[in-house]
């Protein structure tokens, strides 16, 4: 009976001592070939270093090549000229631009495009080549190429300057069909935050080897700079192995960038560049057979070539290739001449041992090779590449059946931990722990408990059985104490931290868990129970697998210890996913308590706000809803994500959260006198002292003879007029009417009349109020004051922190009032309509400048960024009237347009303002259609409210019954200038 291979192995001292045999005869050999190698090797070295050094130099012209142009583009694209409107705002770019060519000989030309096709270029005209190619004067130095778009034209210039910017001639362009925003650097720059490169290309204008950087200036317009390649082409050409060696550097798809010849770039119709394929053949072949290859040598035409490529990050979105080819020949001459010489001397010892060697070698060294590339393989986590044979030593064999099973390990490990690791959603991701574990696992079933925080209870989570996940009522189980005497030891010690458990349960111990057996069609269950430990070590719950009872003995594959201990490692990711998930959530849980606690805190703060802060997320979120499932062309490409919905959410719920700065003072102001207290106590207590004086004038009368009678008629008078005047001054106080011209008139005169001050009014006041009295110098007392004024006093500056300077970062536009608090007395009694000054309007409406501040500074993640602009924009207006910003339609979002539509709702409809009644619905949607007609809020929004029913939905939830009236909705959308 013939002896199967693996029972011819022998261990490996044998074969040990038997090359160690043939190793004395081989000597020979080894002593004849050692000058050969290391020739060879000193040669292979000495050309690695010089491709590394032909690499570094490549290197270093991009970096210095690309690094200054960036940082350029960065400044000019600062430069306020950017955002010009036309070409004479444009030319102010033109020093700086001019400049900046100067200094960087590379630059082939800059320029903007904007957002409406319109172009600005720069391009020096450094050769005859390129004046003549424009058809430029001989003295010009710079071309200017302008193309300007309107609705009802298109003009286009090429202006020429000398070298001291003088303009020298200007030709204009009759047919000009360049638009940059058909460019791929104006769409990637444009949707870009930082800088985009292209790859490389023939320039379109003046057929140089370059490419284009480009970046954003401002919001709309993109700055680009086109930068020329030739510098790497000379780079490449200083280096030459050999004769007969080819350099050059190549973009991913084929296209050669920098050659030793530079003449050899361009392709026949000279505006494409030449492919790797035309300029070298050798080279094209080595990416057809061997497009992975790095560094090696291959074989063409019966001739080797020693290959050594490299990727280069610059040069491109996706970086430049790198490649040298030496023809083996021409580099190892001098190693052929050593081997030679070497050969002959040790020829006759070859002869003799070189067969026995050879077989000896190979069949020792071609398993361990095979398992030294399974290893690499397994260290560049490649798992598909072919698993080694086996050895007819015995160590070997063994060694290549462990990397067998160790690469099955750890590609499943890997697989089931990114597969974990993938999934954001609790629930999926219980399910999926589940499904993966039981898989890996071999078994038909399983169960996940985990223990909750709050109670420490072992609550069931997830119930896998044949494939399919299970409803947790319908599984017979339910959740234990965990010093509950019911629940099972095997489940009892993995659920209190212990190791993990192995047992076989019967219909007659299954207990709860005999409805499992029955849906597993099995009389007898294998188990499994794993603990899950969180990052501390804490067990966070308890993972069961269930292998079904065949009577085999195959069931017990599941129990092996090194089964267990895989079962083990996957649990332990599985539970780190776990807690991550948990956190999430938790975090997201305090994020909300967070955002509802300061929106609570800002509707608490005054009852003029009431619950708005609540109730404009629940309009936002209907309206964004509906415009979501609407097919409508306005919302067709409207279809948030998950990501989106939170970022709504949260910036509805914020989007008065500047308010927590707003004096209530101010916001509850009920009078115009009024600041922490109303003022118009002052004022009675002066008219009192004037009918006190009226009294004392009638009394001294009498006292000096005069008439009483007649006295008493002055007095009465007297009397009279200041209380009427009084009850006028009362009456303006309140700020229910609007101020005619006459009774501002009458203000004044009333004004003009005295009453004498005998104490000093600089006793008894703050530090802050001594400061602006100290302006002027005291008055001698008694001193004779007007009843109503406005003194120097009144005015409180404002600081300097608190201007809005015209280039703020945020772009705000507000108009800022010169003083803070204007108190005077006239000032504000001769409010025409209202209890508000300008400056104490200014105070109000920038609560939103807080709220934008206040959102700007927050480290929101990535897929939140968009909450400020979202939250920020509520008072903005379609035609650009708006605050803080002035935004048009067009440049807010389409979320940001949705809740100005909320907020205006809402405020219209609240019924809990102590200053103002709940408006009916029919009245608020009229005055919002209003608001569409004269561009305050966005019309297709309003009709998806309108026709969506939402503001009946609202109402229902959130509006008293005498408000909610019958709404002619076709009414409301023709006046609105709504269409179907």
């Amino acid at each position: 009976m013939p002896l199967h291979p693996r029972d011819r192995r022998f261990p490996l001292h044998v074969h040990i001592s038997v090359l160690f045999t043939l190793l004395l005869l081989v000597t020979g050999v080894v002593l004849g070939l050692f000058n050969y190698r290391q020739t060879t090797q000193i040669i292979f070295s000495s050309s690695a270093t010089l491709f590394e050094r032909i690499r570094h130099d490549v290197e270093k012209d991009l970096e210095l090549t690309y690094q200054p142009i960036r940082h350029l583009l960065s400044i000019l694209a600062l430069h306020e000229a950017t955002q010009g409107s036309d070409l004479e705002q444009r030319l102010k770019m033109l020093p700086p631009m001019v400049q900046a060519l100067r200094d960087n000989p590379r630059l082939a030309s800059l320029y903007l495009g904007y957002e409406n096709g319109d172009f600005f270029m720069v391009r020096p005209l450094r050769s005859d080549r390129l004046k003549a190619r424009f058809d430029a004067p001989n003295q010009a130095a710079y071309q200017v190429w302008s193309i300007e778009r309107s609705a009802a034209s298109l003009d286009a210039n090429y202006l020429f300057y000398d070298g001291s910017l003088n303009l020298i001639s200007r030709r204009q362009r009759l047919n000009e069909d360049y638009d940059p925003r058909s460019r791929d650097w104006y769409r990637l720059a444009r949707g870009d935050g930082g800088q985009i490169t292209t790859a490389p290309y023939v320039f379109f204008s003046t057929a140089e080897v370059g490419t284009t950087l480009a970046r954003r200036a401002g919001l709309t317009t993109v700055m680009g700079a086109d930068l020329t390649l030739a510098d790497l082409s000379a780079t490449l050409a200083r280096h030459q192995i050999t004769p007969s060696s080819e350099v050059m550097l190549y973009d991913p798809s084929g296209h050669v960038i920098a050659h030793p010849d530079s003449s050899r770039l361009l392709a026949d119709d000279g505006a494409h560049l030449a492919s790797v394929r035309e300029l070298s053949p050798t080279l094209a072949a080595l990416l057809d057979t061997q497009p992975e290859q790095s560094d090696g040598a291959f074989e063409l035409d019966q001739r080797r070539w020693v290959v050594a490529r490299r990727h280069l990050r610059e040069g491109g979105p996706q970086g430049l290739e790198l490649a040298l080819l030496v023809p083996e020949d021409e580099l190892l001459a001098e190693a052929y001449r050593i081997r030679w010489q070497g050969a002959l001397v040790t020829l006759t010892t070859l002869l003799l041992c070189l067969p026995l060697g050879w077989l000896t070698s190979r069949l020792i060294v071609k398993p361990l090779r095979a398992l030294v590339l399974e290893a690499e393989a397994i260290r560049r986590f490649d798992f598909d590449y072919p698993t080694s044979g086996g050895s007819p030593v015995l160590e070997v064999d063994q060694l290549a059946v462990s990397m067998t099973r160790m690469k099955e390990t750890i590609a499943s490990f890997l697989d089931i931990a990114a597969s974990l690791s993938a999934e954001t959603r609790f629930d999926a991701l219980l399910q999926r722990v589940l499904q993966e574990t039981i898989g890996i696992g071999g078994a038909h079933g399983g169960l996940l408990y985990l223990i909750d925080e709050e109670s420490g209870r072992l609550e069931l989570h997830g119930v896998f059985l044949q494939g399919q996940a299970q409803p947790l009522e319908s599984s017979g189980l339910h959740n234990y104490e965990r010093d509950d005497p019911s629940l099972p030891d095997w489940l009892r010690g993995p659920a209190n931290g212990g190791a993990s458990s192995v047992a076989s349960i019967g219909f007659d111990q299954a207990g709860d868990y005999r409805k499992l057996l029955q849906s597993l069609d099995s009389p007898r269950v294998h188990l499994v129970a794993t603990g899950l430990h969180n990052r501390r070590g804490e067990t966070v719950g308890v993972q069961v697998l269930m292998h079904c009872d065949s009577g085999e003995e195959t069931d017990l594959i599941m129990q092996r210890p090194e089964r267990v201990a895989f079962i083990e490692a996957v649990s332990g990711v599985a539970a780190l996913c776990i807690e991550s998930q948990r956190l999430l959530e938790r975090q997201r849980q305090l994020l909300d308590a967070f955002i509802q606690l300061i929106a609570g805190a800002i509707d608490a703060k005054s009852p003029y706000t009431g619950g708005h802060c609540q109730r404009v997320p629940e309009v936002t979120l209907m309206l964004a809803e509906a415009a979501a499932t609407s097919d409508e062309p306005a919302f067709r490409d409207y279809r948030p994500s998950d990501e989106d919905w939170e970022a709504l959410r949260i910036a509805a719920w914020l989007h008065d959260c500047g308010k927590v700065t707003t004096p209530e003072y101010v916001v509850d102001k009920a009078t115009k006198l009024e600041t922490l207290y109303d003022r118009i106590h002052e004022i009675r207590m002066r008219f009192e002292v004037l009918k006190c004086t009226a009294w004392i004038d009638y009394w001294r009368g009498c006292a000096g003879g005069g008439d009483a009678v007649a006295l008493g008629k002055t007095r009465d008078t007297q009397l009279a007029t200041l209380d009427e005047e009084f009850a006028f001054v009362a009456r303006s106080n309140l700020g229910a009417e609007a101020m005619a011209d006459a009774d501002l008139e009458r203000l004044q005169h009333i004004a003009q009349r005295t009453w004498m001050r005998t104490l000093d009014d600089r006793l008894g006041v703050s530090w802050e109020e001594q400061q602006r009295q100290a302006a002027l110098p005291p008055a001698s007392l008694p001193v004779e004051e007007a009843l109503l004024a406005d003194k120097p006093v009144h005015l409180i500056a404002r600081p300097s922190s608190e201007l809005i300077a015209e280039d703020n970062p945020w772009g705000f536009k507000l108009e800022v009032p010169l003083h803070k608090f204007n108190r005077g007395e006239l000032h504000n009694l001769s409010i025409t309509r209202g209890t508000l000054t300008a400056e104490e309007r200014y105070i109000i409406n920038h609560h939103i400048v807080q709220t934008i501040l206040m959102l700007s500074h927050l480290p929101f993640p990535a897929h939140l960024r968009q909450v400020a602009e979202i939250a920020g924009g509520h008072h903005e207006k379609m035609d650009g009237s708006g605050y803080p910003k002035g935004l048009t339609r067009e440049q807010m979002s389409l979320p940001a347009r949705m809740m100005a539509i909320a907020d205006i709702f809402e405020a219209l409809t609240a019924a809990d303002r102590p200053y103002k009644k709940g408006k009916h619905l029919s009245e608020s949607l009229g005055i919002m259609a209003g608001m569409c007609r004269t561009g305050h809020i966005d019309p297709p929004l309003f009709g998806l409210f309108v026709r969506a029913g939402i503001y009946r939905r609202y109402a229902e939830r959130f509006m008293r019954r005498e408000q909610i009236d019958e709404v002619d909705e076709g009414a409301i959308l023709e006046k609105a200038g709504v269409t179907e």
